[in-house]
């Protein structure tokens, strides 16, 4: 009897020779993404569901098509953990206590609990504080997402279905952005992104090779605007901290109770509405009564998130404009003698 050897390549995780139909991805190559709300809410709800799903798995099993992509997103498992977590550290014990201790502790766990999710929302929502005024003023959308088609190796011999769908942004990486996603499909608007961002910045209409001159003034705005959006990231998060323990949130947390169904929901979001406002002067002028460090406390906070936000945009867009401007000039006298050693 002549028995073949199984191929190296199909050792592992050789399950059937059964022919099998390819899954049908939503991507057949990789595709550049329009930057919306509905876009990024899609790729933030695949992401999530897998990082808590697919992912785990598949490391768990040792599976050969796990990757450094998968490990970076499941971290926002523990982070979403440990922020579920912490909320709940602030509020479980408060059953324990004497009801007026019960009452005092949970005011200050509730908002200890808003306080982790304003976090986690002024932190995400603040990178858009940098990114819309920067990609307004450079053409450059820093934070342009698009779907790579990801080809992983077969689980046996005959399968079909090894690619998957990863979503990453264009400029993600300085040293390799994706550029070649950013060029027309025709000759004719081959340039066109290239020329826009050209004209943007200065540098003149119908260029030879907008995308030669356009591509180093990209990766600068890339690295400035990646740093204005760390630091004031944090800023922002500690003001959605600092506006989360504001006392004018007493009145939403009693709201929260009043009301079923459809209509609770309605005086919540009212009320969070509301009382949003009335805090966020709260944090301005430091509330009622308040000590002279509460008074300028919160100006200094929201002063300083601003003032990050508005510097980093602004630094991010003089210096691309600068160096267009700077290229655009003879660096040498032409009249000048030189010498050259």
């Amino acid at each position: 009897m002549n028995i073949k050897p199984v191929m190296p390549q199909f050792q592992q995780g050789f399950t059937s020779n059964k022919e099998q139909e390819p899954k049908k991805l939503k991507y057949a190559k990789d595709t550049l993404l329009e930057n919306n709300f509905k876009t990024r809410a899609t790729i933030q709800a695949d992401k999530l569901t897998k990082a808590f799903t697919t992912y785990p798995a598949k490391g768990l099993k040792g599976d050969r098509n796990a990757n450094f992509y998968e490990f970076l997103t499941m971290g926002t498992v523990p982070y979403l953990m440990g922020s579920a977590a912490l909320m709940a550290v602030f509020n479980l014990a408060n059953k324990h206590f004497t009801p007026f201790a019960n009452s005092k502790a949970g005011q200050i766990g509730k908002k200890m609990a808003l306080g982790v999710a304003m976090y986690g929302v002024a932190k995400e929502a603040s990178k858009s504080l940098v990114n819309v005024p920067v990609k307004a003023m450079t053409g450059v959308d820093t934070e342009m997402p698009y779907a790579k088609v990801v080809e992983g190796f077969p689980k046996f011999e005959g399968d079909k279905n090894t690619k998957s769908i990863e979503y990453h942004k264009v400029f993600e990486s300085v040293e390799f952005p994706r550029y070649d996603l950013l060029y027309g499909k025709t000759n004719e608007d081959r340039n066109v992104y290239y020329d826009k961002v050209a004209k943007k910045l200065g540098l003149g209409e119908n260029l030879a090779s907008s995308d030669k001159e356009v591509k180093p003034r990209i990766k600068d705005i890339i690295v400035r605007s990646n740093t204005a959006k760390s630091i004031s990231s944090y800023l922002w998060a500690a003001t959605g901290v600092g506006l989360a323990v504001q006392k004018p949130w007493d009145n939403f947390f009693v709201s929260a109770t009043k009301g079923k169904g459809v209509q609770k929901v309605a005086n919540m979001a009212r009320s969070f509405g509301n009382n949003f406002v009335k805090a966020a002067k709260d944090l301005w002028t430091g509330g009622a009564n308040p000590t002279k460090v509460q008074k300028y406390a919160g100006k200094a906070l929201i002063g300083a998130a601003v003032a990050a936000t508005v510097i980093g945009v602004a630094n991010t867009v003089i210096s691309a404009r600068k160096s267009a401007n700077l290229e655009d000039k003879n660096v040498f006298d032409s009249n000048r003698k030189v010498v050259v050693d």
